[in-house]
C-alpha cells in the first residue's frame, strides 16, 4: 500500500477558505498534518457584505479534530496582511491556494466598469497580491507550491461571463510564468479549472448537481499538486465529479502563404485556409520558445522556396535528417581577430590574474620581461564566429541563439600566442547529434597566426528542444571528457570572483546580456546575471598552470571541460586537481554551495624537459653582445669580489634578435667572486632584462639611455627595478665600456 501523503510541518494558506472548495481544501490539508490559515472575507457570491463566521467555523472544525488553524478576514487585495497572519501564527508559508472569487455575470453589452474591475481585482489582482507576498519567503526556504483557480469559462468562454472569463484565463498566464520563474527555487505553480458546488454555483446548479459535484472530489488533486514529492509544474487541469484531465495547447501544421520577395495577400490566406485549420495533423508546443522558434524554420524555407512543417522538436535548431549531409562538414567563412597587448591584459584580469600574485605579472604587465598571453586566450578569437552571426550562413540549419547552451569545450594550443597581432580562423561543423530533448552541434575551429597553426577549439553546443530528428547520438569526433580519480585531490586552489567579474569578462568579446542584464537573466530563469562558462574555464586553467606548471604558458598543451552549473559573480571558485603524469584531472566547485560547475575536466601539460617552447634559446652567430659579455667576464675576474660586495645580485639578460630569444646570459654578482656565463641563471635571478642585441650595444656605448628605453618598452624588466641602476653601473663604471 502506498504511503500516505503528509503535510506535517507545512503551512497552507487557503483564500476563500470559508466554504465550498476552500473549506474542503482547508479540512483536507489539516487532516494530513498541515497548519492552515483559513482566509475568507465572508461576503456573498457577488462580493457584497462581510462576516467572520465562515472562516471561523472552518477553523473550529479543524481544531475540534485536533488540527492547527487560524482565521483571517482580510480581502485578497491585502495580500501582505494575509501572509503576515500566516507568518505570525506559524512562522512560515509553504503553500498558497488562490481560491477566493466572486461573480458579476452580465452579457457583454451590460457589463459596467465596476463589474469588470471588481472581478479582476478579486480573481486576478487578488491572486497576484497574495502570491507576491509569499514569494520571497518561498524563495528563501527553497520550497513553495501555488495553485491558481481558473475556470472552464476562462478556457472556453461562456455567455454572460466576459469579465470572469478574462480574469480566469489571465490566471493561467500568470501561473505559467510563475512556473518558469519559480522552477529554480523549487517553487511550483499549477492551475485548476474545477467544477464543483459552491457559493458561486448556488444560483445556476440544482441541489442534485451540487451533491454530485462535491468539492471533496476536487481537493485530492490540489493536495497532490502541492505535495513536496510532486514535480508537476506549469500544468492546467480540469477536475470534477471524480474525474481529472490535463489540458495542453495544440496547433495545426499551418501553411506558408507568401513567397520570397513577394507580398502576402488575403487571397493567399483564403486559398490555404483549409490547410491552416486542419487539425488532422497537429503539433503541441509546450513553451513560448517552441511556439515562436518555428518562425526561424519558416524564414529559412521561404528563402529556400520550400514548404515547412512546424515540428516543435526542430524549432530551436531546425535540422532534418535529410539535411545532415549539407550541414556536417560545412565550412564557415574564415574570420579574423586583431588584438593588442590591451586585449591580452583584459582577458588575464577577467579570468582572475592579479598583481597580488607576482607570478601573474607576466600576464598583466606589458613591460614584464616574460609578458605573454594566457593559453586559454585561444578561445577568444575562435568564439568570434558565434557572436557575429556567421552561423547564419549554414544552409539547412537555423539556430535560436536564446536556446543555445555551451555544453563542453576543448582547446589545444600548438604555439604560444603573440602578445599582439592578427589571427585568422576557420570553422567547420564536425557533426550534429540527436539527444532527443535537443541536439548537439560539434563546431571545430582552427586558428592561425599568418600561415602557422596556433590552436584548435571544439565547441559542443547544446540546442534545447531541437532533437528528435532521427540522427545519431554519439560521434567519434567528440573530444572525450574524463571523470576525476576516486581519491582525495592532490591540490586545491581557491579564487573569489568579483561582483564585476562578468562585466569585465564581457570586454573580451562575449556580449551576451545574460551576463550583465538582470531583466534578461530573469527571462532565462536566473536569479541574477551569471558568470560566463568560459570565464570559470579560464580561472580553472590558471589554477592548474600555477599549481603544476610553474605558471609557464609554454607547458600548456590542451584542456577539456564540461560545463555543469552556473556561477554567480562574487562566488568562490574552488578547483580540485589530481595529477596523473602530465595530465591534470580537475573539477571546479562553488565553495559557498558545494555545486560542481565544471566536471569531467583535464589539462594536458608539456613535460618540463620539452624543448618545443618558442622561448627556447636560438643559436645565433655574430651577435655583437657576445663580445661585450666576454669583456664583462674578464673584468669580473679582476674585481669580482668588489662587485659582489656592492651589487649582491644575480642578473639574467635575454638577448633577442628579430623578436626571438637569441642568447641568454647570466651575471652572477652574489655568489663567490662572481662570474659571467651563457645560459639561464642557475639560481633564481633578482632581475631579468629582455632587450634586443642592437639596443644592448647602444646602451653600452652610450647611444641609448636605459631609463628612456625602459619607458619606451624597448627594455623589459622582471624583478627588482633597482637592479637596473646596478647593471648600468657594471656596464659603464666597472667594465669601462
Amino acid at each position: 500500500m502506498a504511503a500516505s501523503l503528509r503535510f506535517d510541518g507545512r503551512v497552507v494558506l487557503v483564500t476563500g477558505g470559508g466554504g465550498g472548495l476552500g473549506r474542503a481544501y482547508s479540512l483536507a490539508f489539516a487532516e494530513r498534518g498541515a497548519s492552515v490559515v483559513v482566509n475568507d472575507l465572508g461576503g456573498d457570491f457577488k462580493g457584497e457584505g462581510k462576516s467572520s463566521s465562515a472562516a471561523a467555523k472552518v477553523v473550529e472544525e479543524i481544531r475540534k479534530k485536533g488540527g492547527k488553524a487560524v482565521a483571517n478576514y482580510d480581502s485578497v487585495e491585502a495580500g501582505e496582511k494575509i501572509v503576515k497572519a500566516a507568518l505570525d501564527a506559524f512562522g512560515r508559508i509553504d503553500i498558497v491556494i488562490n481560491n477566493a472569487g466572486i461573480l458579476r455575470d452580465r452579457s457583454f453589452v451590460r457589463i459596467s466598469d465596476h463589474d469588470w474591475d471588481i472581478i479582476h481585482r478579486v480573481h486576478l489582482r487578488g491572486s497576484f497580491q497574495v502570491t507576491r507576498a509569499a514569494w520571497d519567503h518561498m524563495k528563501q526556504q527553497n520550497f513553495g507550491r501555488i495553485i491558481m483557480t481558473s475556470s472552464a469559462a476562462g478556457i472556453y468562454g461562456n455567455f454572460g461571463q466576459a469579465n470572469y472569463s478574462a480574469a480566469k484565463l489571465g490566471l493561467v498566464g500568470l501561473s505559467n510564468t510563475l512556473a518558469i520563474e519559480g522552477r529554480k527555487y523549487n517553487i511550483h505553480c499549477n492551475s485548476i479549472a474545477p467544477t464543483a458546488g459552491s457559493r458561486l454555483t448556488q444560483t445556476v446548479m440544482t441541489q442534485d448537481m451540487v451533491d454530485a459535484l462535491k468539492p471533496e472530489y476536487v481537493a485530492p488533486l490540489v493536495l497532490w499538486l502541492c505535495h513536496e514529492s510532486c514535480m508537476e509544474n506549469g500544468g492546467l487541469f480540469e477536475v470534477g465529479a471524480g474525474w481529472i484531465g490535463k489540458l495542453r495547447w495544440e496547433r495545426t501544421l499551418g501553411a506558408i502563404v507568401r513567397q520570397k520577395n513577394q507580398p502576402m495577400t488575403p487571397e493567399a490566406v483564403k486559398a490555404d485556409w483549409k490547410k491552416i485549420c486542419d487539425f488532422d495533423n497537429v503539433t503541441k508546443p509546450r513553451t513560448i520558445e517552441e511556439s515562436t522558434g518555428g518562425m526561424l524554420e519558416v524564414l529559412s524555407k521561404i528563402e529556400d522556396g520550400g514548404a515547412v512543417s512546424m515540428n516543435p522538436t526542430s524549432q530551436a535548431a531546425s535540422v532534418a535528417k535529410s539535411q545532415l549531409d549539407r550541414v556536417v562538414e560545412y565550412k564557415i567563412s574564415p574570420w579574423t581577430f586583431e588584438y593588442s597587448q590591451l586585449e591580452t591584459i583584459i582577458y588575464a584580469l577577467a579570468v582572475g590574474a592579479s598583481v597580488k600574485n607576482p607570478d601573474d605579472m607576466k600576464f598583466v604587465y606589458e613591460r614584464n620581461a616574460n609578458f605573454s598571453c594566457l593559453p586559454t586566450f585561444g578561445v577568444i578569437p575562435a568564439q568570434k564566429c558565434l557572436s557575429t552571426g556567421l552561423f547564419s550562413d549554414i544552409p539547412g540549419i537555423q539556430i535560436n541563439m536564446e536556446k543555445l547552451l555551451h555544453g563542453e569545450q576543448y582547446l589545444e594550443v600548438y604555439k604560444l600566442f603573440p602578445s599582439s597581432g592578427k589571427l585568422w580562423s576557420e570553422g567547420v561543423i564536425a557533426d550534429v547529434l540527436d539527444k532527443g530533448s535537443g541536439s548537439v552541434i560539434l563546431f571545430d575551429v582552427t586558428t592561425y597566426h599568418e600561415k602557422e597553426l596556433i590552436c584548435y577549439n571544439q565547441f559542443s553546443l547544446f540546442v534545447i528542444g531541437s532533437g528528435g530528428f532521427g540522427g545519431k547520438r554519439t560521434s567519434e569526433k567528440v573530444k572525450p571528457s574524463l571523470p576525476v580519480p576516486d581519491r582525495p585531490p592532490d591540490a586545491v586552489c581557491y579564487d573569489v570572483t568579483s561582483l564585476n567579474q562578468a562585466a569585465l569578462y564581457r570586454l573580451s568579446g562575449d556580449w551576451n546580456p545574460l551576463h550583465i542584464d538582470p531583466d534578461f537573466a530573469a527571462l532565462g530563469g536566473f536569479e541574477k546575471p551569471i558568470l560566463h562558462g568560459l570565464c570559470s574555464f579560464g580561472f580553472s586553467a590558471r589554477h592548474v598552470l600555477h599549481q603544476f606548471a610553474d605558471n609557464d604558458p609554454a607547458r600548456f598543451r590542451a584542456i577539456k571541460v564540461r560545463f555543469a552549473k552556473p556561477v554567480y559573480p562574487g562566488q568562490t571558485l574552488q578547483t580540485e586537481m589530481w595529477k596523473n603524469g602530465n595530465r591534470i584531472h580537475f573539477q571546479t566547485k562553488v565553495t559557498e554551495t558545494g555545486n560542481i560547475v565544471i566536471s569531467n575536466a583535464y589539462v594536458d601539460l608539456v613535460p618540463s624537459s620539452d624543448e618545443t617552447s618558442d622561448n627556447r634559446t636560438i643559436k645565433v652567430e655574430g651577435l655583437q653582445s657576445n663580445i661585450i659579455f666576454d669583456v664583462i667576464g674578464q673584468r669580473i675576474k679582476e674585481i669580482g669580489k668588489e662587485l659582489v660586495k656592492k651589487v649582491s645580485a644575480v642578473i639574467q639578460l635575454n638577448i633577442t634578435k628579430g623578436g626571438k630569444t637569441a642568447a641568454i646570459w647570466t651575471i652572477d654578482l652574489k655568489n663567490g667572486s662572481g662570474e659571467v656565463y651563457q645560459g639561464p641563471a642557475k639560481v633564481p635571478p633578482q632581475a631579468t632584462f629582455t632587450l634586443s642585441d642592437e639596443d644592448f650595444v647602444k646602451i653600452v656605448v652610450g647611444r641609448l639611455n636605459p631609463h628612456q628605453a625602459f619607458f619606451n618598452g624597448r627594455i623589459k624588466v622582471e624583478g627588482n627595478l633597482i637592479i637596473a641602476h646596478n647593471l648600468n653601473m657594471i656596464l659603464k663604471t666597472y667594465s669601462k665600456l
